[in-house]
């Protein structure tokens, strides 16, 4: 097996309770904290997981499926329950559901055939932040020059 890319982001503060990440390419999102702003619609970090949860295993979704035939729903909800106990602030009952269908035809009736092995394959094998949260990967934290 080859050697895997370096991921990265950059996460900067730009007020009280707000941030933007920076990947290597120059994409940005902003994201922030629920608390205190009432109306404020970012993002919250926890947010953000379920979203790269959903957006990951919905790639690979698309890539099996999106061959076959253009489907006129594709969405992916994903929820999970945050909870604090004796093991800290965690998010528990996590769960992706699926919702795609496909016009009539040929093509279509291959993508609703392949849907079911996608989304299995995905979640055992292909979704790398899925997989990395399942396995349960230790994060290290340092401060530079410290």
């Amino acid at each position: 097996m080859g050697e895997a890319p370096r991921c990265s982001v950059v996460v900067e503060r730009t007020g009280t309770g707000h941030f933007v990440a920076t990947n290597a390419r120059g994409g940005t999102i902003h994201f922030g904290t629920a608390s205190g702003d009432g109306g404020n619609a970012e993002f919250t970090p926890v947010e953000l997981l379920l979203a790269a949860i959903g957006g990951c295993t919905a790639a690979d979704v698309d890539v099996a499926t999106a061959r076959h035939a253009e489907p006129a729903e594709f969405s992916v909800s994903v929820t999970g329950d945050k909870i604090s106990d004796e093991l800290g602030n965690r998010m528990t009952g996590l769960e992706v559901t699926f919702a795609v269908t496909f016009p009539d035809g040929e093509g279509a009736d291959r993508a609703r055939a392949v849907l079911p092995r996608a989304v299995q394959t995905s979640h055992d094998r292909l979704c790398t932040v899925s997989r990395t949260i399942e396995i349960g990967t230790p994060v290290r934290t340092t401060i530079r020059d410290a």
